[in-house]
């Protein structure tokens, strides 16, 4: 058995895992907990505090963390999470003999292969038959995260990106307002700009402008939820626009990717704002791509629930990369 750690701008899941051969999803997850990472000072304390409440009796020696950003030298780099982390204070503070790290959204996209359809929302149903070729796994959180699952033997391989920080591309009068309104205090607007908790935050503060109203709302959590029971207009209106904006940008990388395996949504915010999103202009923007929309219309889009999912990639990209002695 070993670690295997989800560890996002939000939250750090971590679980005790193993690997169970021949089964649909070869990793067991024995023990799993969810952290709230501003209430802890690092990474090392909330893996130390996992592990104290394993017991005496387990001994773990390896750990696979997944993590947004890139690894530099000793330390994990990325402006979304709340605390630098360093490698070497989690293998020294642990014992653990082999520590590998692994992209947040390569480890979800990872773990994409082993879903169900009693795992996913339908977003975009299609009556096609499925097709083998690269799955799109994407979705907003505290970023914006896209990887890509490529289909290969003896197991398949994901292409990591940053397609989060492509520019930000309107498709209305509305948008080309809202893009000039970023672009007052940024020298580049990317779709994560607006495509996150933060771009949430962003979408609302600049429609507020724009209409002339006051910004009451400062919190993602608090513009989702003035959205979804309706007691704040521009909190609709922002919602509606962020809707719109991911379908498009979610049928440009399908078309960047011939992603014809389909399309997995992941990330913080959509199993939030589920039936709101499958009542938006998500399809109606992710279908506009002109004379490709007969190319769309073969490919299947579902939502799925982050969980435990993170936990399960990390662990079998770890184990593909290095078995488990």
């Amino acid at each position: 058995m070993f670690l295997a750690a989800d560890v996002g701008g939000t939250h750090a899941r971590i679980g005790l895992v193993s690997q169970q051969p021949g089964l649909r999803q070869p990793i067991q997850v024995h023990q799993y907990e969810r952290y709230a990472c501003a209430d802890w000072p690092s990474l090392t304390a909330v893996l130390k505090d996992f592990v104290g409440r394993l017991g005496d009796a387990v001994h773990v020696d390896q750990c696979a963390v997944a993590s947004a950003g890139y690894v530099l030298g000793d330390a994990i780099v990325n402006d979304n999470l709340p605390w630098p982390v360093s490698i070497r204070d989690i293998r020294d503070s642990l014992g653990i003999d082999h520590l590998a790290v692994v992209n947040d959204f390569e480890a979800v996209a990872y773990a994409a292969q082993y879903l169900s359809q009693a795992d996913c929302t339908t977003v975009i149903p299609t009556d096609a038959v499925p097709a083998e070729g690269p799955v799109l796994v994407m979705g907003p959180g505290t970023g914006l995260g896209s990887a890509v699952l490529l289909p290969g033997h003896p197991h398949p391989t994901v292409l990591a990106t940053e397609a989060g920080q492509i520019a930000l591309a309107p498709g209305n009068e509305l948008e080309i307002e809202i893009l000039r309104w970023l672009a007052r205090d940024r020298p580049y607007v990317c779709f994560e700009d607006a495509l996150s908790g933060p771009g949430l935050v962003n979408l609302y503060r600049a429609i507020s402008d724009l209409r002339q109203r006051a910004v009451t709302l400062y919190e993602p959590s608090a513009v989702t939820q003035a959205a979804l029971d309706g007691s704040d207009a521009v909190a609709v209106e922002a919602l509606d626009v962020f809707c719109g904006l991911l379908g498009s940008f979610v049928g440009d990388l399908v078309l960047l990717y011939g992603a014809r395996g389909g399309v997995f949504l992941a990330g913080g915010i959509l199993p939030q704002i589920r039936d709101t999103l499958l009542v938006s202009r998500f399809a109606e923007r992710f279908f506009n791509k002109g004379v490709m929309r007969a190319f769309l219309q073969q490919v299947p889009v579902r939502l799925m629930e982050h969980g435990q999912h993170g936990v399960i990639g990390a662990a079998g990209l770890f184990l593909d990369s290095r078995p488990v002695r």
